[in-house]
């Protein structure tokens, strides 16, 4: 009888620890005040996975960066508004005429960062793998002085291998190399006996966001380095959607084909400020502070107008929810096209709708995606969202053969979203990522003529063929569905 009590008594507490666990887990997700998606996949993960659930919600659900990072970032903060200051002692790299289509994000930027859109900037496109590595190493072999890079995936390989070789070069006659890679992407070569030949010859490699199953409850385990960022010299920069990665030595097993990707080449006052970038997150995952770019010489002289531009990074640390607005603040100026790529179309709901918006009030709205991908989750979550957009409008098209792993968004033919930003929600409320806003209708002229390759190596989807697709493709779209909000 003692025994039976006792045995009411205990499963009565668990039940009560349990209960409580529940209900402060779910008010903690409430009051997060995240998309409503967010918190209803959360909430019904919880409820139906009991404790499992909670354990993955503390784990995965909350952008911490941990408490040595937050002290960093609110000791930088600082610094950062004097460098802004000092930037804006430079009028003449500053400008607030832009184009019609382009200025309300222009808007944002400057109330957002105090800075209003930098003029003077020389950009080229790059969208051929060879010419990307030839260019980049070409640079790295006439640095003088230092060499920044941050990658979130360097994999062995063709002509990784060649950038390798020029960065211990470019340290033996001198130059200082500091290398960021993201410690999940890049985990089999920090690992790699390439990895040590570089930290041998003098090369500093830092392994970003460290994975460590014994500190998920301290920091996100899925928070990721993602930006993809060279700087030499403080006069060239680099960025866009590669890695360092020759994509005919990397995920062949996957059978995706090759990894199509762009990066623009940019020098003038904006790699300036890309240099400021790294150098906040070099002390975000160090400790160690790096001496901001000087203001000196630029690529253009002021006269020239240049490739008008801002740079908009995201992350911890950084104004919340930036690129996001930006997207948004994008779709609602287009007037007459826009034309999305990513690899990843897993949108908010606001996304969504204002996509769907532009759709329906008469902009030609297309999106590129690769019919293969080696996400097979997010292959089946962005089928969920196909019919919503067809409905409205919207043209979809699915790029053949290769994985296209561009991140782009042309607007107007006038303004131009490039960088590493996937059209889902690791991009746009969780990873550190970068995107450059160009408003110049050269640059876009390239961009567009590009996209039109892109599109003739395309199928588009008919919607009355999507319509009479298998019940259980159907199934499997909605399965994945659910978990969307967390991909």
């Amino acid at each position: 009888m003692q025994f039976t009590s006792f045995h009411a008594l205990i499963s009565t507490l668990i039940f009560l620890v349990y209960w409580l666990l529940i209900v402060s887990t779910t008010l903690r997700i409430v009051f997060k005040r995240r998309p409503t998606t967010y918190v209803i996949a959360w909430m019904l993960v919880i409820y139906i996975l009991p404790i499992i659930g909670i354990i993955l919600y503390f784990a995965l659900g909350e952008t911490h960066l941990g408490q040595q990072r937050a002290k960093r970032a609110q000791k930088m903060r600082p610094t950062i508004t004097k460098f802004i200051k000092q930037l804006c002692a430079f009028p003449d790299i500053f400008t607030a005429k832009v184009s019609q289509v382009s200025k309300p994000i222009f808007q944002l930027c400057k109330h957002q960062t105090g800075l209003d859109g930098i003029k003077g900037n020389h950009i080229e496109l790059l969208s051929d793998t060879d010419t990307i590595f030839n260019r980049l190493i070409e640079d790295i072999n006439n640095a003088n002085s230092n060499i920044e890079m941050v990658f979130y995936i360097w994999n062995e390989g063709g002509k990784a291998d060649d950038v390798e070789q020029a960065l211990i070069q470019a340290t033996q006659r001198g130059v200082t190399c500091r290398l960021m890679i993201d410690s999940a992407g890049s985990r089999h070569f920090i690992r790699s006996k390439a990895c040590q030949r570089m930290r041998d010859a003098g090369i500093i490699i830092i392994e970003a966001l460290q994975v460590n199953l014994l500190r998920f409850m301290f920091r996100r385990l899925d928070l990721r380095q993602h930006r993809k960022v060279a700087i030499i010299d403080n006069y060239i920069s680099y960025t866009g959607s590669m890695n360092i990665v020759d994509p005919r030595f990397f995920k062949q097993n996957k059978h995706v084909g090759e990894w199509v990707d762009i990066m623009i080449r940019m020098n003038g006052p904006v790699t300036t400020l890309m240099g400021a970038i790294y150098a906040s997150d070099w002390e975000l995952e160090t400790g160690k502070h790096l001496a901001l770019p000087q203001i000196t010489d630029f690529a253009e002289p002021p006269e020239e107008k240049k490739h008008i531009m801002q740079l908009i990074p995201s992350g911890p640390g950084y104004t919340e929810n930036m690129i996001h607005q930006v997207l948004l603040t994008a779709i609602y100026s287009a007037q007459e096209k826009i034309i999305f790529t990513t690899p990843y179309l897993v949108p908010s709901d606001d996304i969504l709708h204002a996509i769907c918006t532009a759709a329906q009030r008469g902009v030609e709205v297309i999106i590129i995606t690769p019919k293969k991908n080696d996400s097979l989750m997010v292959k089946w979550a962005s089928r969920a969202f196909f019919s919503e957009l067809l409905n409205s409008g919207v043209k979809l098209y699915q790029f053949n053969d290769n994985l296209l792993h561009t991140k782009s968004v042309l607007v107007d033919n006038q303004l131009s979203l490039v960088g590493t930003v996937n059209l889902d929600m690791r991009s746009l409320w969780l990873n550190f990522e970068i995107t450059t806003v160009i408003d110049d209708a050269q640059f876009a002229k390239s961009l567009s003529q590009l996209l039109k390759q892109y599109l003739s190596q395309s199928e588009e989807i008919n919607i009355q063929k999507w319509n009479k697709r298998p019940i259980w493709q159907r199934v499997i779209e909605r399965l994945f569905y659910f978990f969307a909000p967390l991909l």
